[in-house]
């Protein structure tokens, strides 16, 4: 299975960018979505890879293939990039049966009968529609569409797999089935996947791999997990985690090379340094981000806080407490819940909170905290 590496790919639509010096390799097997708000140029992204889209210029390689350079004036049309898409779309011809929905593509391609049948029915029992083969699109459900869709996409055996939102249209408890299904899917084939998203929550259970874009640009880079416990910067702190991470503006005073003073009109913290990624300096105007998980309910703490809101679910339970004045946002497990307005105790014990320069966004350092006032 192949590499995916663009090199300075940038995209413009008269003057405007929708993707602007954009560099990404994706491994061998790597199941890579592209996360980010809508107009990030994800699908733009896809779109380039795919041979559908035409860059401004740059350079993309498929298996150390060159399939587009503006440089060397390569541009390999779609057929020519062994590629699979799917897309939101499922795109399913009505009056086919699913057999021949799956077989369309094979019958194009000049394959022997003897060897359709059989890929047919490989393909279907992969994504369990065996007992579906004989019906027609209409008198099928949403996630079965779904299902003869990747079917179809993956029967001629692509080596890259380009999915665009592709379970958007479903509905929430069977997106989350179809994640899984994907997610079996990806390891039994040993394909690479590239996948748009504006889901981070799919983004992150899915991926090997999360590319997150902001205006055309790149963001961070990294596993899952990774840009969820190191966020590069604010952006990506903020726009990774749900409930989302609490934000204080902060002022940086007597700083040393253990910690500094965080403080603001209300609250005062002191943050003990675990790393350091830029210069901090006295006087500077910093914002701090915590976790929701990152703040636990104590009924030793001597931080006190009433509760301004709570929503229930049964697994967990967000809570909207107020600080001195300040609101944030804590996640407790297990089926509790609180009254309103009463008063609770907080700790915050995690050593994963992080500081971002109010300026540049970029992040500063990470460690513990300890509330003062």
């Amino acid at each position: 299975m192949p590499d995916i590496v663009l090199k300075n790919v940038t995209k413009r639509f008269g003057k405007v960018y929708a993707v602007k010096n954009f560099d990404l390799a994706v491994e061998d097997r790597d199941f890579v979505t592209l996360l980010g708000p809508s107009g990030c140029g994800k699908t733009t992204t896809l779109r380039m890879i795919s041979g559908l889209e035409t860059p401004t210029e740059g350079e993309i390689k498929i298996d150390g293939k060159i399939v587009f350079s503006s440089y060397k004036q390569i541009n390999l049309s779609p057929d020519k990039r062994d590629i699979g898409l799917l897309f939101q779309n499922y795109a399913l011809w009505p009056h086919m049966t699913v057999f021949k929905n799956i077989s369309f593509g094979l019958e194009n391609l000049k394959w022997e009968k003897s060897n359709i049948k059989k890929r047919v029915y490989e393909m279907a029992e992969l994504v369990k529609i065996t007992d579906l083969l004989e019906r027609y699109p209409a008198e099928l459900s949403g996630g079965q569409q779904q299902r003869v869709a990747i079917a179809r996409t993956l029967a001629p055996n692509p080596r890259v797999l380009l999915m665009d939102e592709p379970l958007s249209n479903l509905d929430a408890k069977l997106r989350m089935e179809m994640r899984s299904e994907l997610k079996r899917l990806h390891k039994e084939i040993e394909a690479t996947f590239v996948y748009v998203t504006h889901d981070q929550l799919e983004a992150m259970t899915l991926a090997t791999k999360i590319c997150l874009m902001k205006d055309g640009t790149l963001q961070q880079y990294a596993p899952p997990l990774a840009i969820y416990d190191d966020p590069k910067n604010l952006f990506v702190g903020d726009f990774i985690g749900n409930p989302s991470m609490n934000f204080i503006e902060s002022k940086v005073s007597n700083i040393d090379a253990q910690s500094c003073l965080l403080k603001n009109e209300k609250l005062e913290f002191l943050f003990n340094f675990k790393t350091k990624t830029k210069e901090i300096t006295e006087g500077q105007e910093v914002i701090v981000g915590i976790r929701p998980e990152d703040i636990t309910i104590s009924e030793d703490s001597t931080n006190k806080c009433t509760v301004y809101s709570t929503l229930p679910s049964g697994i967990e339970t967000i809570v909207k407490m107020n600080l001195n004045g300040n609101l944030f946002t804590l996640v407790t497990f297990g089926r509790v819940d609180f009254k309103l307005d009463t008063e609770i105790g907080v700790a915050f014990n995690s050593n994963n909170y992080h500081i971002f320069s109010k300026d540049t966004g970029e992040k500063l350092a990470t460690g513990s905290l300890k509330l003062l006032s």
